[in-house]
């Protein structure tokens, strides 16, 4: 669901969130509408929202660990932890973490990636909660929710800053609920509303 379904339809700081996020078209490839939360993050007061809005929502959960993608789930995933007093788990890519993994690898659009998270990060049984910057198609969150269950944690919900409106009542994601504070940023001027269709996001 998206948060102006949630309570907070109106609120302003759902606007300051979109508006600081930088639209690059044509990256990192052509035909792709990239959302730089990068911006957000320059903006203290934004920044801050950004995370407070999470962690009015997750801090009476009962959420014992944050899971974050890399790489932008890293810029989330840690204040967000403290803030609703979890741990917090990073979700890396191939040969980036030292000790022993798991691994599970899902479907991009050309080709295949693959997450690992570190073995005992995650004891059975608890509740975790799995954070990324943007969700457009689902194959990276639907990755992280596989491989924390795989060592027996209970996934409550996914969240996103971004996401597509085609993510509303999402099903994709074995089934977990999904959390989205804000749209895709409008086209930058000096593109038509028609190319605008034909630009989709990317998860990277």
């Amino acid at each position: 669901m998206f948060a102006e379904e949630n309570g907070l339809k109106g609120d302003p700081r759902l606007r300051a969130i979109s508006e600081a996020i930088r639209v690059v078209p044509h990256f990192p490839k052509q035909g792709i509408m990239f959302q730089d939360i990068t911006t957000l993050l320059l903006n203290h007061k934004v920044f801050k929202d950004t995370v407070d809005i999470f962690v009015d929502r997750y801090r009476d959960m009962d959420i014992s660990a944050v899971a974050g993608v890399e790489a932008r789930g890293f810029m989330f995933g840690p204040a967000i932890a403290l803030g609703i007093g979890a741990k917090f788990i990073p979700l890396r890519k191939p040969r980036k973490l030292p000790g022993e993994v798991i691994s599970e690898k899902y479907v991009l659009e050309y080709g295949t990636d693959c997450l690992e998270m570190h073995v005992g990060a995650v004891q059975p049984g608890e509740r975790a909660l799995v954070i990324d910057d943007l969700v457009a198609t689902g194959g990276t969150l639907s990755a992280a929710i596989r491989l924390l269950e795989r060592v027996g944690a209970e996934v409550v919900e996914c969240a996103c800053v971004v996401g597509v409106p085609e993510v509303k009542g999402h099903r994709g994601l074995n089934g977990k609920p999904l959390y989205v504070l804000v749209e895709p940023r409008e086209i930058e001027n000096g593109f038509s509303d028609d190319e605008h269709v034909k630009m989709p996001m990317m998860e990277l």
